[in-house]
């Protein structure tokens, strides 16, 4: 198959200097790029792919598709190429999982590790309950709202985003016009992350300057007056509450939680429920659960279904939550919860004596810190969940070499047609 057509959506920049090059594409990279021998990396290509290339060093920009690939496929979105948000949506969804997979294989495998790696669960699109936009000023009562441009500071202003929940979508002009008001101050550079909640959605809003005294009393009215015409349930800055309806509220299993403002949860409620209800399914017997980097309660209130939860975050907001929705969700076989920064303060070995089952769900960084006392401790199976497969790695290297096997592995996609997959792993010994 041949193509004329240059990658629609390209950014309008200069090309940089150097001569074109055609290239065949061998495998895509980490950051969702296309390799060629050199290496060379064009973004927006697949494999077996014969491009051609402009730019000098490694990184080009795609300037032709001389033989495209038979996995390729029309994105779905206008603002692909040009937005920052999505890498892959050219790419045929079967071949895109199967090398997500694979990348988690291999990253796992630098570590020296195997293990049985289970058919993935899929996010579908129109899904994200949780987008973070940022907001640039704009003209008649509106600020401009989207994402960060692909390899650019430059704001896309978004009309459409497909990976988001349709009702998010239609909030867009709304939240237009509740971030019009917070550009007082010139180094002002909102970032809203909104969250859709059963009462409706939950706005927390940061970098808005607020060393010159913040927003003056006329801006926050009229912030809150456009958050009220938008039904919104909470508008929040740095954790202040600039707008107050409802308070919002997200069900995590049986229990129903208050979230308190800019508090994490899973992007997507159907990969929650998937990594959720294959973590049950994995302590089923376990006598005392500890639920480590717990949150307002992800996994917490499900694990309590099958045997008593002590629960830890560094978050104390996050575990005020949590405890508070324990009365939310009757028969669970009981709730602690403790406040505890487990870098600095990990869970120490001799604590998990009357405990023989432990999930963890740390940050991108990992639990290095907290995996050492896991090691040395007689717990016996471990369930472990990560945003970031070369840290767990790390992580789980630590444990097989005090004796646990890694005996099987969940890729989740929540991310839709980024390059990031995440993972629950299982943990015995």
């Amino acid at each position: 198959m041949r193509s004329s057509s240059r990658r629609p959506g390209r950014p309008e920049t200069p090309k940089p200097a150097g001569p074109p090059v055609e290239v065949v594409i061998e495998t895509v990279g980490g950051e969702g790029d296309g390799v060629a021998p050199g290496p060379i990396y064009v973004p927006f290509t697949l494999p077996g792919e014969r491009v051609r290339a402009v730019g000098g060093g490694e990184r080009r920009e795609l300037d032709l598709i001389l033989t495209a690939s038979a996995e390729r496929v029309t994105p779905p979105c206008p603002h692909f190429g040009v937005c920052g948000g999505c890498a892959l949506q050219h790419w045929e969804h079967g071949a895109y999982l199967a090398w997500k997979v694979e990348r988690l294989r291999t990253t796992l495998g630098l570590q020296r590790i195997e293990s049985e790696i289970l058919a993935p669960f899929a996010a579908k699109p129109g899904t994200r309950r949780r987008l973070a936009l940022h907001a640039r000023p704009g003209k008649r009562g509106e600020a401009r709202l989207g994402y960060k441009g692909r390899k650019s500071w430059d704001l896309v202003d978004i009309t459409v985003c497909p990976i988001a929940d349709p009702r998010l979508e239609a909030a867009l002009p709304a939240l237009r016009r509740m971030a019009a008001p917070l550009f007082e101050h010139p180094k002002s550079a909102p970032t809203l992350h909104v969250t859709l909640t059963s009462e409706g959605i939950d706005v927390d809003i940061t970098g808005v300057e607020r060393k010159s005294g913040g927003l003056s009393a006329d801006s926050r009215m009229r912030l809150a007056e456009a958050a009220a015409e938008g039904d919104f349930a909470r508008v929040t800055m740095d954790g202040d509450v600039a707008y107050g309806a409802r308070q919002p509220v997200v069900r995590l299993g049986p229990a129903a939680v208050a979230l308190p403002p800019g508090a994490f949860l899973q992007a997507v409620p159907e990969a929650e429920a998937a990594m959720a209800a294959f973590a049950v399914a994995q302590v089923a017997g376990a006598e005392r659960i500890a639920d480590l980097y717990c949150g307002v309660g992800t996994f917490t209130f499900r694990l309590a279904q099958v045997a008593p939860v002590y629960a830890v975050d560094g978050h104390a907001p996050a575990i005020r939550a949590l405890t508070s929705a324990i009365s939310t969700a009757p028969g669970l076989k009981g709730v602690t919860a403790e406040a505890r920064d487990l870098t600095r303060r990990p869970v120490l070995a001799v604590e998990f004596k009357k405990i023989d089952t432990v999930l963890f769900d740390p940050p991108r960084a990992g639990a290095l810190e907290q995996t050492a006392e896991l090691a040395a401790s007689k717990v016996s199976k471990i369930v472990g969940v990560s945003c970031n497969p070369a840290t767990f790695a790390r992580d789980a290297r630590v444990l097989i070499d005090a004796g646990f096997s890694l005996d099987r592995v969940l890729p989740v996609d929540q991310f839709l047609w980024s390059p990031h997959v995440e993972l629950v792993g299982v943990f015995s010994r």
